[in-house]
């Protein structure tokens, strides 16, 4: 079932952090899980594209092609900085369309692979420092050792499970200024979406002027998964996913 239109003003009106910068700064950002390319997925188009795993690339389906992105490893800080190659069509799950040679280069987890994606504004000072770290980097000897990583598309096996760690995992719904609103809008994802387990949906108030709406957490990246369909069927665009809320 989804929102009324009421009901989507609402959401518009009271988001208080997402919503206000993405206005005021015009900056993509999210976090959330990212899709290793692999060509069996392609063949069977899964995914609607094709990549070159052995290049340093990435596809965001939303963005236009030549926005500049940095990916970082949510567990290790490692980032990396590349250009949108081209619009792929990957499952709503995932943030984010990267090659195996990305996540070798981020030592991305195969049973965690959480990024964070954060838009660059080109600026002459950011272009002239790229120029630079580009032209160093091409004094490196060529054949320099690379570690392999082994990296698994989580899409292939729907059992995979997240391994146990101290890691918890969120969906962060929405961040509002008022609890109550935050209160409003738990209720009505109940009562919209009785699937959804209400011992996960939780109220987290940050400060006096934000509380937060979580589901979670999670120790399964299945489960994580279904919650995060559901909510997605409700109307949400944009969903984050956060480690040790």
């Amino acid at each position: 079932m989804k929102y009324s239109l009421f009901f989507l003003i609402f959401l518009l009106v009271s988001c208080s952090q997402n919503l206000n910068s993405l206005n005021k700064k015009k900056i993509y950002t999210a976090k959330g899980f990212a899709y290793v390319y692999n060509d069996y997925d392609s063949d069977k188009k899964i995914i609607k594209g094709k990549m070159n795993n052995d290049k340093m690339q990435i596809s965001h389906q939303n963005l236009r092609i030549g926005t500049l992105l940095r990916v970082t490893n949510l567990k290790n800080k490692k980032n990396v900085v590349l250009k949108n190659e081209r619009r792929i069509k990957y499952p709503d799950f995932y943030k984010i369309l990267i090659t195996d040679a990305v996540a070798q280069d981020l030592n991305l987890s195969a049973d965690l692979p959480l990024v964070e994606i954060v838009e660059i504004k080109k600026n002459k000072s950011f272009v002239a420092k790229k120029a630079k770290i580009y032209s160093e980097e091409k004094k490196l000897p060529s054949k320099a050792p690379v570690a392999s990583v082994q990296i698994s598309n989580i899409s292939k096996n729907k059992k995979i499970n997240l391994k146990k760690s101290k890691d918890k995992i969120y969906i962060l719904i929405g961040s509002f200024y008022s609890t109550n609103t935050a209160k409003f809008l738990k209720d009505r994802i109940l009562k919209e979406q009785p699937n959804l387990s209400h011992k996960k949906l939780k109220i987290k108030k940050i400060n006096n002027k934000e509380t937060q709406v979580l589901s979670g957490p999670y120790n399964s990246v299945n489960l994580l998964k279904n919650d995060y369909i559901k909510l997605k069927s409700l109307g949400f665009e944009e969903l984050d996913i956060f480690l040790n809320e």
